[in-house]
């Protein structure tokens, strides 16, 4: 069985790699890096399919190296001995690249393995991952390596790779394929920047359509049939995870319907339900909060119904709510109090609770002032009495302030209102 065409279809030189022009572009470092020669050891940070294996197999080409490649997740540490015992053979005489892919896979264990294998210089190493490095990769591997983060490659840089995957289809069948600019266009968007899933949809339009005399044509609907859905890059456990929910978030806090419509859609396409529920809700009650509380039940109604109707009738009541989050007035209030009193708890203020504000309790023979005297507000007028509610350490202090919106402004005017004609009777 052949290899697919993106394993096939290898770059003869730096500028046949699409994307990465901020790594691999004239003067840029990495670039400078492999013409010298001399690798060090590297970590390649980034999504799948945007040149990583790429560019490990042309690094070892152009430095005559062994090139040899574990994958992270069924690698074991006697597979790292063996690519060891390699370099020691005439395989290795040039020495040996090892390029180790998905390396957030390997335990600590395995990595202090690799570590001593690399130590010694008889083995270059160049990771991936495309998880964050500093996160998963052991500290003194991170410390002996040179970390380059790659990103999704924007259409137009994947539209070259298209056109190369079908002269190189071309040429390897020994026939003519016509596809026109719309279905390289198509294919270079739904891929999502990963430059792989474009070379195989190529393939797979190219296998799916008839040979007539010696031609193919590449029809626009054999590609969108094809492609469909291949632009949702997402992984529930990953920072694209991380990245999609929280600008969801922010897109609501930021009033934008726009952005936010956006990141839900992603979030739904990739069948997460659950997260674009849960920051839906944090968002009206963190952002929208006190400005709006009547938007607090309203969007709980809405992931109510989402989540008994399912997908895909469930993007209809939460694309209204996130529309309403989005429009509503904004106020963080009610999270800063709350976070302030936290702090305080945390940090051991406090104090015995108000006698007034106690359970009630026996009082002992030896107390000269027995009883609660705790004032019920609702026996004076306007149901507010003056009386100490705070514990003594803590009775000056202020956690709640009001926000400048018209509802906890009208709030505020009542209160205050209240309180001055209250220090008055006083």
């Amino acid at each position: 069985m052949s290899a697919p065409l993106a394993d096939r279809l290898r770059p003869k030189s730096l500028d046949d790699i699409v994307g990465q022009r901020h790594l691999l572009g004239k003067h840029k470092p990495l670039r400078r890096i492999i013409e010298s020669g001399t690798i060090p050891n590297l970590i390649f940070y980034g999504p799948s399919g945007v040149g990583k294996t790429t560019l490990a197999n042309y690094i070892a080409q152009k430095t005559n190296r062994t090139f040899k490649k574990l994958n992270g997740t069924t690698a074991s540490t006697a597979d790292i001995k063996e690519v060891f015992a390699s370099t020691e053979t005439l395989m290795g005489i040039n020495g040996v690249l090892l390029y180790l892919d998905e390396i957030q896979y390997f335990n600590k264990k395995q990595q202090q393995t690799l570590l001593e294998y690399i130590e010694n210089g008889r083995i270059t190493l160049i990771a991936s991952t495309t998880e964050n490095p500093y996160f998963y990769v052991y500290n003194a591997i991170l410390s002996r390596s040179t970390v380059f983060e790659f990103k999704s490659v924007e259409p137009k840089e994947i539209e070259k790779a298209v056109y190369r995957a079908v002269d190189f289809l071309a040429e390897e069948q020994n026939i003519d394929i016509d596809i026109d600019d719309k279905s390289v266009s198509h294919i270079a968007v739904a891929c999502g920047g990963d430059v792989r899933k474009a070379i195989n949809a190529v393939e797979l339009s190219v296998l799916a359509t008839k040979e007539l005399d010696g031609r193919k044509y590449v029809e626009y609907s054999t590609v969108d049939e094809l492609t469909q859905k291949s632009a949702v890059r997402y992984d529930r456990d990953g920072d694209e995870h991380y990245d999609i929910v929280s600008a969801y978030q922010k897109s609501m806090r930021g009033s934008d319907p726009d952005a936010a419509i956006h990141y839900l859609a992603r979030l739904l396409e990739a069948g997460d339900l659950p997260s674009a529920c849960r920051r839906l809700m944090v968002c009206a009650a963190e952002d929208v909060g006190l400005a709006y509380p009547q938007l607090l039940p309203i969007v709980h109604s809405c992931v109510e119904m989402a989540l008994k109707v399912g997908l895909p009738e469930a993007r209809i009541p939460l694309a209204d709510a996130v529309i309403m989050v989005c429009n509503a007035p904004k106020s963080i209030s009610g999270i800063m109090a709350i976070d302030k009193a936290i702090s305080d708890v945390k940090k051991g203020k406090g104090g015995p609770v108000p006698r007034q504000l106690q359970n009630m309790h026996y009082d002992g023979e030896d107390n000269q002032n027995k009883g609660q005297f705790y004032l019920y507000p609702h026996s004076y007028p306007d149901h507010y009495v003056e009386q100490q509610y705070l514990p003594d350490a803590l009775k000056d202090i202020k956690y709640y302030e009001f926000g400048d919106n018209k509802n906890e402004q009208a709030f505020k005017k009542y209160w205050d209102n209240i309180k001055n004609k209250n220090e008055k009777t006083d």
